[in-house]
């Protein structure tokens, strides 16, 4: 089961003691600053949490499954994540 927005929220909550209300504007200013970092085309670096980095992809060729015709897949920005050897070893469970 995946982590939501509202448990995060309520962990910040359990952990700092500041009001949820507080802890909402918080959480949703970083996802901003996030989401508009990322939309600028830089990457972000968390230290020993990971790397979030924009990656452009060229225009290229593609194949309908349904129908199996030949289309032309647009190019785009997609963005990537490579976790921190901290991050690697925490969920390995090694020191």
């Amino acid at each position: 089961m995946a982590l939501t927005k509202a448990e995060i929220i309520e962990s910040i909550h359990n952990q700092l003691g500041l009001p949820k209300k507080n802890c909402a504007d918080l959480f949703e200013t970083l996802l901003d600053i996030i989401k508009s970092t990322l939309a600028d085309g830089e990457d972000i670096l968390i230290s020993g949490f990971g790397k979030f980095c924009v990656k452009n992809k060229r225009e290229r060729r593609g194949r309908n499954p349904a129908t199996g015709a030949d289309m032309m897949l647009d190019k785009r920005r997609v963005v990537t994540f490579r976790c921190s050897s901290v991050l690697r070893n925490k969920i390995n469970g090694q020191q």
